[in-house]
């Protein structure tokens, strides 16, 4: 059964501040090879509900560096895994985080992620919402590293944001059930 658990944007902020201009050793480092920035935003939002989901393909985790989703690392598979949008699934209803695109909701919030598009409407680029000042959003981002940059100082053609809503873990009630019964455990945490 799926459980629906809240994502703490505080510590996807907190993650994306102390790694914005540095690399956390657990994680390869794509600057160079293609960019770095949804890796990062994924290691964030990893941060902010601490479950991966590891269906091979359409799935969003990272092992190692030849071991990972590629929703992990592309811009276009991480908005597909966010918002459930495969050619083979509608809605994302599994386990991970799970998003709505902002420009429908309105809801813009700490933690939500932007991903900016050239004038070819090709998406290029994933931010990280780490603050809001009168005028303007602050983001984080690694590739060209960022700590709480002004998005007005971005160039490009278009946006979309993605509003994180949560993320769901798979929660085995047969066995807590058959354990309960027969007297062998009680659930941890």
């Amino acid at each position: 059964m799926l459980v629906n658990i809240p994502y703490d944007r505080m510590r996807a902020v907190e993650y994306a501040r102390r790694w914005a201009l540095s690399r956390n050793p657990l994680f390869i480092d794509f600057t160079g090879q293609g960019g770095n920035c949804t890796n990062f935003v994924s290691q964030c939002l990893f941060a902010g509900c601490g479950v991966m989901n590891f269906t091979p393909t359409f799935g969003w985790y990272y092992r190692s560096p030849s071991d990972r989703a590629p929703a992990w690392s592309g811009v276009d598979e991480l908005y597909r895994f966010l918002i459930g949008v495969t050619e083979f699934v509608e809605a994302n209803g599994g386990v991970g985080p799970y998003a709505t695109d902002a420009r429908e909701s309105r809801k813009i919030e700490l933690g939500d992620v932007i991903q900016l598009a050239n004038e070819a409407g090709d998406f290029y680029h994933t931010l990280l919402i780490c603050g809001f000042t009168e005028n303007d959003v602050l983001v984080c981002a690694q590739s060209d590293d960022a700590l709480d940059r002004p998005l007005s100082t971005y160039g490009y053609a278009s946006l979309r944001v993605l509003h994180i809503e949560g993320a769901r873990i798979e929660f085995d009630t047969d066995t807590s059930f058959e354990n309960l019964l027969n007297g062998t455990s009680l659930p941890e945490g």
